[in-house]
């Protein structure tokens, strides 16, 4: 016999109809045991759990099946009813999340953040959040203060563009075969079957970094498409009863075992993400010891709460973490977390979630339904105000292009020792993450999944040419140097990319997406020589341990250089702003109520005594290390601000105000270095 579901649009909505003909209730306990496993993971572990990888394979197994089954009846292929069913369950609890979050965050965080939370909120009410994430390449790991409150929405919006895509390919699909007179299971099966196949190729063979990937809807569909490709295909399994049994523990085993053992924020969505998939699938296809484990009431009272739990328990910790003013949760906050997280997620069931979806016309539901939808007006009025007012006045009270140097010396201030009279700071801390170089105006930084060598040049053809290369910490030296080359008659030319300093792989590794653009500018330098190479020579060590290195394959990338006889000059990275292994930006700092001190490092903690570089270059005569630590920061303390300039745009990168100030000094350095002047 077949196994017999029942059918619900959501995976993480309970259908709980008592004694409803083929209802599964594991598979409510499943989806409370995957919310379990996201919530636990989340605030003590800081992994990923493969719960959501659970949830999207149950959503294109629910929602695929109940479409094949409305294409296989006599009823009209109409899409309104079920994207009225399906906004009624998705909107009301997210609407209500968004906007409590959204209050939330005015009051608990810095103003200087709101643009950021604005467009990330917008982003999730108009189910946008994964996109948003993938390019701005947000990382979903453990929680901590600086990420967003909204970063989890991203898998409820690849649900929900599954769910239109599903609803207008499934119906449009099923018409032609209808008119023609065919069966749809057998057709719609194979359509899915082909779609999977091709979205797990991209998934594992795509040219894109995984922090695009894993957000990345089709890089996620297989996940879904596997579920919906099952829920085609369950007519036609005939599995023995005792491998029934045995599914049903593997598959639970799987699903406990995936957060446990693999590594799901590097892996998935490529072929390890089978792992918890296979699992879920398993899970269905069970009967025996696992499924009465996941029938029993506590997993099913979870699972009746799952949907509203995943999106409180997210916010609920970060503004925890904000609070309390730390990086991590431990047992006793982390509880405190879980218990808020289940007491506002069993009353949005009962209170909001369910009487509108459930309930029967009413002056209540009507009530709730124009609240609800009023909430989300407001939200989404709210945050595109902001938006663009910020945007409108960005170029208002953005930093003019020329400030006295006598009020705003900058880097002068450290190296000269000229005083300032007190003056606001430039550029404001409200807009200092608009103080951009002119290379990225003119999209001189390839962007993701790019792995060419995008050129671009500033300055007079017959000039000296120095080429500017790696990634953003290459850049934020670019005003500097600009200033210089046009004092000096020399010719700019960029080969610069998003996150990626120029590096190149071992040979005994695989190249990644950098070391790949990296070989092609080296092909283009050596191909075109430029008369010296600028870039940076220095990171801070991983995970935020302290002081400064030269990676290995930095030195790899200089060797090749020198074989071609390219001189390089290399210049020490700035500090990286960090506190207890959290990222923290100036601006966040200083609006919060600190000063530019408290918003600044120890100089010991984030650079080594010594610079790195010299030890890594003493083999290579042709790199020229330069340092301009002491243009950055004091003896003791690297400051927020300097000579009334803002020193950084965000967490790591110099505004250009503070970089055009470093040009006399950087002139110093290059002239001695190179020999030029």
């Amino acid at each position: 016999m077949p196994v017999r579901t029942k059918t619900t649009d959501v995976t993480l909505l309970p259908d709980t109809t008592p004694n409803r003909a083929g209802h599964r209730a594991d598979l409510d306990g499943l989806r409370g045991l995957a919310i379990a496993l996201v919530v636990v993971f989340h605030v003590w572990f800081g992994k990923v759990s493969g719960g959501v990888d659970v949830f999207l394979a149950l959503a294109g197994f629910f929602f695929v099946g109940s479409l094949v089954r409305t294409a296989e009846s006599a009823a009209p292929l109409d899409p309104r009813p079920v994207l009225l069913r399906t906004a009624r369950r998705l909107l009301a609890p997210l609407v209500l999340v968004l906007a409590a979050t959204t209050i939330a965050a005015v009051v608990l965080i810095a103003p200087t953040s709101w643009s950021a939370l604005a467009e990330q909120a917008r982003s999730a009410l108009l189910f946008q959040e994964n996109w948003h994430l993938a390019d701005t390449a947000s990382d979903y790991l453990a929680a901590d203060p600086s990420v967003s409150p909204f970063q989890h929405v991203w898998s409820i919006s690849v649900q929900a563009q599954f769910y239109l895509s599903a609803l207008v390919v499934v119906f449009c699909f099923a018409w032609l075969l209808r008119r023609r007179g065919f069966a749809v299971r057998g057709p719609v099966a194979a359509l899915l079957a082909t779609a999977t196949a091709v979205s797990i190729w991209y998934a594992s063979n795509a040219d894109h970094p995984q922090s695009w990937l894993y957000y990345d809807t089709g890089a996620r569909l297989w996940e879904l498409l596997a579920g919906g490709l099952l829920a085609c295909a369950m007519p036609w399994i005939q599995v023995p009863q005792v491998v029934r049994a045995l599914l049903g523990v593997t598959g639970l085993a799987a699903i406990v075992g995936t957060g446990m053992f693999l590594d799901g924020r590097h892996d998935f969505p490529g072929p390890w993400a089978l792992v918890p998939v296979g699992g879920a699938i398993a899970v269905i296809l069970a009967t025996g010891p696992a499924t009465r484990l996941l029938a029993s009431r506590p997993l099913q009272q979870l699972g009746d709460i799952a949907y509203s739990l995943y999106l409180w328990h997210w916010p609920v910790l970060i503004f925890t973490l904000i609070a309390l003013d730390q990086p991590r949760a431990g047992l006793v906050d982390g509880l405190a977390v879980v218990a808020v997280s289940l007491v506002l997620a069993q009353l949005t069931t009962r209170l909001v979630e369910t009487p509108i979806r459930r309930g029967t016309p009413s002056p209540r539901r009507r009530v709730l339904v124009t609240a609800v939808a009023a909430t989300a007006v407001a939200v989404l009025a709210a945050t595109s105000g902001w938006i663009t007012y910020v945007e409108g006045k960005s170029d208002e009270i953005a930093q003019p292009s020329e400030l006295d140097p006598a009020e705003y010396p900058g880097a002068a201030a450290l190296l000269d020792g000229v005083v300032a009279p007190a003056r606001p700071e430039q550029p404001s801390r409200f807009i200092a993450h608009l103080d951009l170089p002119v290379t990225t105006a003119d999209e001189c930084l390839a962007g993701s999944g790019i792995v060419d060598a995008v050129r671009c040049e500033y300055g007079d053809a017959g000039a000296p040419t120095v080429a500017v290369i790696g990634g953003s910490h290459s850049e934020h030296w670019f005003p500097a140097l600009e200033t210089i080359a046009r004092d000096r008659g020399l010719r700019l030319v960029t080969y610069m990319k998003v996150g990626c300093p120029v590096t190149l792989a071992a040979p005994e590794d695989d190249a990644d997406e950098c070391s790949v653009w990296s070989g092609a500018v080296i092909d283009a330098l050596t191909a075109d020589p430029p008369d010296l190479v600028f870039s940076t020579s220095t990171r801070p060590r991983p995970d935020h341990v302290g002081g400064d290195w030269t990676p290995d394959g930095y030195v790899r990338a200089w060797d090749r250089l020198s074989e071609h006889g390219i001189p390089m000059a290399v210049v020490r990275d700035t500090p990286w702003l960090w506190e207890d292994g959290v990222v923290y930006r100036a601006a966040d700092c200083l609006s919060n109520g600190g000063d530019t001190d408290s918003c600044g490092m120890d100089r010991a903690t984030v650079l080594d005594p010594v610079d790195p570089a010299l030890a890594a270059t003493a083999h290579l005569p042709t790199v020229h290390p330069l340092d301009l630590s002491d243009a950055v920061c004091r003896p003791e303390r690297c400051r927020a601000i300097e000579g009334n300039l803002l020193v950084y745009r965000d967490t790591d990168h110099l505004t250009t105000a503070y970089s055009r100030t470093l040009a006399p000094e950087l002139d110093r350095q290059l002239g001695a270095a190179v020999g030029w002047w």
